[in-house]
């Protein structure tokens, strides 16, 4: 079983975020480069499986800059069996389309049987990538699986939503999204931070992937414009003088609460 992990480097979940007003971009210098905590979760889901299944294959795919290197890494150091890096400057800022064909083609490049990816990364949010990566692929998904169930021929598990709990499933190969009900991501060890210095790590560009970067026959999305999230202002405040619930009442039918 050959099982293909999608991970992003990301700023600190913890630090202060912004945009960077000129270009649009998340202003990465702003914050710690760490590897996004459900890609944490994806790659433990993966390494789960591979304890229990002797002979199984697990590889990290990610687009990212050089400078991304130390956490790629950590991916290999939790356990990964190797690492693909698309590093290429003419992919910077690309959009949600841009990098689903640069990371469909280089998981087809690797080869897999199984794709896992976290269902959405900490710094975009757009939450459609996996879907992207699977109709690129030409194999089914199943995204907001909050358990997950492998076996030699198919994947499952169950998707929760309004409406109640899903069990899903599809024959591999596959591209499945996990959600943060999925256990933690492990520990990395000293052995193990030097055992990932030594493992395959593949660095390939968009050429060498078929990628055409800078195509006018497929359209991109437009940036109109970027400004910076204005300040939080104060809420209305009800002072009770004996008529404070007819305040609130009708404070709350200005508001459109039924």
């Amino acid at each position: 079983m050959k099982i293909v992990v999608l991970i992003k480097e990301v700023p600190d979940t913890w630090g202060e975020r912004r945009l960077d007003l000129e270009t649009g971009l998340t202003d990465r210098a702003g914050a710690a480069a760490v590897l996004d905590e459900i890609d944490e979760r994806a790659v433990e889901a993966a390494l789960a499986y591979a304890d229990g299944h002797t002979g199984t294959e697990v590889v990290v795919v990610t687009m990212a800059p050089a400078t991304a290197t130390a956490t790629v890494r950590k991916a290999l150091a939790m356990g990964a069996t190797s690492a693909v890096h698309v590093v290429d400057d003419t992919l910077r800022g690309a959009d949600l389309v841009l990098t689903a064909e640069v990371l469909a083609a280089a998981i087809r490049r690797t080869g897999f049987d199984l794709v896992i990816a976290g269902n959405v990364s900490t710094d975009g949010g757009g939450g459609v990538l996996p879907a992207m990566v699977a109709e690129r692929l030409g194999v089914p998904q199943l995204t907001a699986l909050s358990s997950l169930d492998v076996s030699d021929t198919a994947v499952s598990g169950d998707r929760v939503s309004d409406a109640g709990t899903m069990r899903v499933s599809a024959a591999l190969p596959a591209v499945v999204s996990i959600t943060e009900a999925m256990p933690e991501g492990r520990f990395t060890t000293f052995k193990g931070i030097m055992a990932a210095k030594k493992k395959p790590y593949e660095t390939l560009d968009a050429a060498e992937l078929g990628v055409e970067v800078e195509d006018p026959a497929v359209a991109r999305y437009i940036m109109l414009s970027v400004a910076e999230r204005p300040p939080r202002a104060s809420g209305t405040k009800i002072v009770d003088e004996g008529d404070a619930g007819e305040r609130l009442a009708a404070f709350l039918a200005a508001e459109g609460v039924a």
